[in-house]
């Protein structure tokens, strides 16, 4: 039977890039707080994790990202923090939604950052091409999922939060994705391309990360 074994040096490599998530969380500059929604940066380190350490390792780091945000959305709620946090939902629906935005939205940052720097090396797509892409792609699937679930979910609440009409709704939604969502797709797409850069040079026998595959008898 084949199995697929994780090193030490997998699981060390995991370890830091959670210890780096949770000491953006703690100094505050994890998600920082705007008028309708906080940026974030914990996002970043998802994506350096999964090009470094593979789609698994994202996903790990993205839920990681999904529950500091659901903790800062609980702790020091805001007018959306009912998006992010169940503890905040008026009912077991509106749990699942936010359990959902929160959590599931960021695991899957991890999940197509992964895979689509694997595609773009089996496409042999330089580097220096390849990681802008995976950064900026990573940080719009963070804002598209979050911003579209909120939309399609919570669209009522949304509105009542805003104190506007149901037919604003879209516009302010766009307007997100249109300024903090632009701006922390570039910035992913500069600082994945640098740190990855640096990382990916590191010799292979020194790499935090090596799968094995193994027969067992």
């Amino acid at each position: 039977m084949k199995t697929r074994k994780h090193d030490t040096r997998w699981l060390v490599g995991v370890a830091l890039f959670v210890a780096l998530q949770l000491v953006l969380q703690l100094t505050g500059i994890g998600l920082i707080p705007l008028p309708l929604i906080r940026a974030t940066t914990l996002h970043i380190p998802v994506i350096v994790g999964a090009v470094v350490l593979g789609p698994l390792a994202g996903a790990i780091l993205g839920g990681v990202f999904g529950l500091c945000s659901m903790w800062t959305a609980t702790t020091a709620p805001t007018v959306l923090s009912f998006a992010f946090s169940p503890f905040l939902a008026d009912s077991l629906a509106g749990a699942a939604k936010a359990v959902w935005i929160a959590l599931g939205c960021r695991i899957l940052i991890g999940v197509v950052s992964g895979w689509l720097w694997i595609a773009l090396k089996k496409l042999r797509v330089n580097d220096l091409i390849a990681l802008p892409v995976v950064g900026a792609a990573g940080a719009l699937t963070n804002t598209g999922l979050v911003m579209g679930s909120i939309y399609f979910l919570l669209s009522p609440e949304f509105a009542a939060a805003q104190k506007v009409g149901m037919e604003a709704v879209l516009g302010l939604v766009m307007g997100i994705v249109a300024t903090s969502g632009v701006a922390e797709a570039v910035a992913a797409a500069v600082l994945v391309e640098a740190v990855c850069a640096a990382l990916l040079h590191v010799p292979a026998n020194l790499r935090p990360v090596r799968v094995v595959v193994e027969k067992e008898k």
